[in-house]
């Protein structure tokens, strides 16, 4: 690409926001000319804003310390020198994240966001690019709803499901359909935020509660899964999705474990492993920067996946799977693991982008 697209990243002193800067930096496509947040950071440079509570292993790019934080709300700032904008909100006020949102979108920037709040809007792509990439055509019918040129909001679905739903769409788009899904997640305190869960809490403890995230984790899929029919999102039907959602202490990587029961026709051992191998998708197919070249790996190690060892696999945007097996209930079980900051939050927002760009809805 010869000419690199201009991105803000809004919510940038946040731990998604951190994520989005520490990725981007050497991006093939995008370069970060633009930083935001709420207007208590703003008027300083981004090296001084996040001083003493830079949660990455590396250190802050120099192209971005320099940076002056802008008020997230000087949306006209940052239409002079964005091409689109990347949304790391963290806040507990959705309406006010929904609002900001569309504001950007009204002022012709493209908004690829993090934040769940538009997640259940009607015409809002919600995407995994290897499961969903044709629920972007939608957009269109979004810019026409609200008379706008360039501007639109897409948005990445929560953190905990990366890990699972692409080996589960990888099965049915190989015609093997699934009724019911039993679903355990155990989840880094990464995906907490910063200073998140309180030491004395996690230590040497698992926490079997986490609001919101059972609702978002038998919800989520039915739409990412679901088809565009007349204009307007169809939830997916006749799948049941049953989850218990924990806090464990692990600093980044979500694990889960997975229960199917399929309706009708029903795989081998031998036939899942093959699909699971050989499946390639839209990011593969358009050679993406942030793609991973196989999105599942399976691992035949009996103790694996584990966070340590294999959240990083492929860039961190790779979903490990292992100790597939009979299941006495259901059909099959096994384990699937993903990088919660990576995967499932800033690399799964870039990726976003990158397709975006491709299919030429940013430009």
């Amino acid at each position: 690409m010869a000419k690199k697209f201009k991105v803000g990243v809004l919510g940038a002193t946040g731990m998604v926001g951190q994520n989005y800067i520490r990725l981007l930096e050497n991006h093939p496509w995008f370069d970060v000319v633009y930083v935001a947040a709420s207007a208590n950071s703003a008027g300083v440079s981004y090296g001084e804003s996040v001083k003493g509570r830079w949660q990455m292993q590396t250190p802050v790019p120099i192209s971005v310390a320099g940076l002056t934080v802008e008020d997230v709300a000087s949306i006209e700032k940052a239409k002079e020198v964005c091409d689109f904008v990347f949304s790391a909100f963290e806040m507990p006020d959705k309406e006010l994240i929904k609002e900001t949102e569309k504001k950007y979108a009204e002022a012709g920037l493209p908004v690829v966001s993090n934040a769940s709040a538009h997640r259940w809007t009607d015409d809002v792509p919600m995407l995994i690019p290897e499961i969903n990439a044709d629920h972007a055509e939608i957009i269109k019918i979004q810019q026409a709803n609200h008379d706008w040129n360039k501007g639109f909001i897409a948005v990445k679905p929560n953190c905990s499901l990366q890990s699972y739903l692409t080996p589960i769409h990888a099965l049915e788009a190989a015609g093997y359909e699934i009724e019911k899904i039993m679903i355990t997640t155990m989840q880094a305190v990464s995906g907490a935020g910063y200073p998140g869960v309180p030491s004395l809490d996690i230590i040497d403890n698992i926490v079997p509660f986490i609001g919101g995230e059972e609702e978002k984790t038998e919800k989520e899929p039915l739409k990412i899964l679901g088809k565009i029919t007349d204009g307007k999102f169809v939830d997916r039907d006749g799948l049941k999705i049953s989850a218990t959602c924990t806090r464990v202490p692990v600093t980044d990587g979500h694990t889960a474990t997975v229960n199917i029961l399929f309706k009708d026709k029903k795989p081998t051992r031998e036939q899942i492993l093959e699909i699971w191998k050989n499946f390639k998708s839209t990011p593969q197919e358009l050679e993406l920067p942030f793609a991973p070249v196989q999105p599942i790996r399976y691992s035949e190690e009996d103790n694996r996946p584990q966070p340590k060892k294999d959240r990083d696999a492929d860039k961190g945007m790779a979903v490990t799977v292992g100790r597939l097996r009979p299941c006495n209930v259901f059909d099959f079980k096994f384990v699937a693991l993903s990088h919660n900051t990576v995967r499932g939050a800033a690399g799964g927002g870039i990726l976003n982008a990158e397709l975006l760009v491709k299919k030429g809805y940013i430009s």
